[in-house]
């Protein structure tokens, strides 16, 4: 939900730690929106090369000036990194009373920053609910983006306003729910990326020319569905019970992960056909005839 907020922050020197693909993109958002970027940390080429296109005439510095520096540190590390991350400055550099921290991880709340926020710091988790290339475009998809914001409650308005600045739209996460919220985001994404690539394998193999433009009609029109619909959108031989039809689709699928050595492809098929199958038949699309028809296809 938008929050309706009287709390603007003022401008901060904001420091980036690191150029990845959120930092980045992040970073310059918060630049547009008149914040000053103190320094971006950037070891890998990649990096330093995104920093220089997303946040031109920022240094790239090292992460103790960064931390000493700055108002604010965004720290846009993996989500494994940044406990490690977090002991490690707070050992080695220190945090000042006062200073912001705000990380990007899915995963972590802001019991992560406990380090930082036993030396005075206040620790807030700001997570965007979209995917980065790292590149330009990723900008304007920052508006009306959904961002899981999680922190203590008199200071979620700083995390609240700065997501407002960025387009981002601020929907609070308790810190306990944190890790399922990013499974299920998690699950979305990153599970329908590799779903595509494997029908997109399968196209090609089979000599059809760019398989991304034969998909993408019938991939958006699902996607666009599936959203505006949820589950009633759902179509197709599993939702049919068309059984002798998912009994050849998994014969077909595992003769070719034989033949081209990818079995990913019809174990992943085996596995979404059953809990396609299974939450069709809870919401009454399928008889439970038709439904251990089709689990009966799937196990031959």
């Amino acid at each position: 939900m938008q929050t309706s907020m009287s709390f603007k922050p003022a401008r901060l020197g904001i420091g980036i730690i690191s150029a990845g693909k959120v930092g980045s993109v992040l970073g310059a958002a918060l630049r547009a929106a008149g914040h000053l970027i103190t320094g971006v940390h950037a070891v890998s080429e990649a990096s330093r090369t995104r920093a220089e296109a997303l946040l031109p005439d920022v240094p790239i510095r090292d992460m103790p000036d960064i931390v000493e520096s700055s108002e604010v540190l965004l720290l846009a590390v993996p989500d494994d990194a940044l406990p490690s991350l977090v002991e490690g400055l707070a050992q080695t550099v220190g945090f000042r009373p006062g200073q912001v921290l705000l990380h990007t991880s899915g995963r972590h709340g802001s019991g992560v920053l406990a380090p930082a926020t036993a030396q005075g710091a206040i620790g807030l988790a700001i997570h965007p609910a979209m995917t980065f290339t790292g590149l330009s475009y990723d900008l304007p998809r920052l508006q009306n983006t959904r961002f899981g914001v999680t922190g203590p409650a008199p200071f979620l308005p700083i995390a609240q306003a700065l997501v407002v600045e960025m387009g981002g739209e601020p929907v609070l996460i308790a810190e306990g729910d944190r890790p399922l919220y990013h499974a299920a985001l998690a699950h979305a994404s990153n599970h329908l990326v590799t779903v595509v690539g494997q029908a997109q394998q399968v196209l090609a193999s089979l000599g059809i020319d760019n398989p991304s433009a034969y998909l993408e009609p019938l991939l958006r029109a699902s996607l666009d569905n599936a959203l505006a619909a949820g589950e009633n959108a759902l179509t197709g031989p599993v939702a049919r019970g068309d059984a002798q039809t998912v009994a050849a689709h998994a014969q077909e699928l595992a003769n070719y992960a034989q033949e081209e050595e990818a079995p990913d492809l019809p174990q992943a098929y085996l596995a979404l056909a059953r809990a396609t199958a299974q939450r069709a038949y809870q919401r009454g699309a399928l008889t439970r005839q038709a439904y251990e028809d089709v689990l009966s296809a799937l196990s031959r």
